[in-house]
């Protein structure tokens, strides 16, 4: 049988797998661990958000997001899908449209393993340390449906939120990241890193005026809401983050209300 080398086999490999994906592609894997990325060595730090919207926001004001379907392409996945329902069970047109179905999303599924792919070995060349919330994304994409004696709530939009973090790599990306920057990602309690301000500690919820815009109520620092989380998330790691109540762990609590000299403002 023939087949595309994609890359070298390392030295010292003694078996392999040959797997067939839903889109009906053959692949050989062989089982070999590769080095680690050595750290720069600069000492830098670099927070990351991840979001729906934004797929992964840096610290240094970077914003990346995985390559995903194009607009013809989720035309042609809605016909698809809607020549699926109407097709016979069982009949090869059946048959066929599912094939295309799963080349296309095998296409999607592609194009997000290597936006993580990049994205991480970038990231572990340039960054010394990797601060990354601690989410737990398995309770985070778990289907609201309910039973049928307490059905949930919401569940079409809370099935489309799932899907969007799972397309946005959320999982995928870290753990390439500990795999290729072993002993270098940090994670952080996730609390309160999206309504702090980055730039004088504050909590306030108010402060994020949308999904992409954050203002400080209090000491008026603006910013997008993704990096100033990320911020938060880099400050967290190095030690210097503030708890609800503001102020230095070392200095103690200074928070205080959002100064009405600013509201009024």
């Amino acid at each position: 049988m023939r087949f595309r080398w994609s890359r070298a086999v390392p030295e010292g490999v003694k078996s392999y797998r040959i797997t067939r994906d839903t889109a009906g592609r053959w692949h050989v894997a062989f089982a070999a661990v590769p080095d680690p990325i050595p750290a720069p060595g600069t000492g830098e730090v670099v927070g990351v958000d991840r979001g729906v919207a934004v797929a992964a926001a840096l610290s240094t004001g970077e914003m990346v997001s995985a390559s995903t379907l194009r607009e013809p392409e989720r035309v042609r996945l809605l016909r698809l899908l809607r020549m699926l329902v109407r097709a016979e069970r069982g009949s090869n047109r059946r048959d066929k449209v599912k094939q295309a179905i799963a080349r296309l999303k095998t296409r999607e599924v592609d194009r997000r393993k290597d936006w993580v792919e990049k994205t991480s070995t970038d990231l572990a060349r340039r960054f010394d340390v990797i601060a990354v919330e601690d989410l737990k994304i398995g309770n985070m994409t778990r289907s609201a449906k309910g039973t049928i004696e307490a059905p949930g709530k919401h569940v079409a939009a809370k099935a489309g939120l799932n899907r969007s973090i799972l397309a946005a790599g959320w999982g995928q990306l870290v753990q390439r990241l500990v795999h290729k920057a072993p002993g270098q990602v940090v994670k952080v309690n996730p609390v309160y890193t999206s309504q702090r301000c980055s730039a004088c500690g504050i909590v306030d919820a108010k402060s994020r005026e949308s999904q992409a815009d954050f203002r400080c109520r209090s000491c008026g620092y603006a910013c997008n809401a993704d990096v100033n989380a990320a911020r938060n998330i880099r400050l967290a790691a190095v030690g210097h983050t503030v708890d609800a109540r503001g102020g230095d762990r070392v200095a103690g609590p200074a928070n205080r209300e959002p100064q009405p000299v600013l509201l009024s403002a």
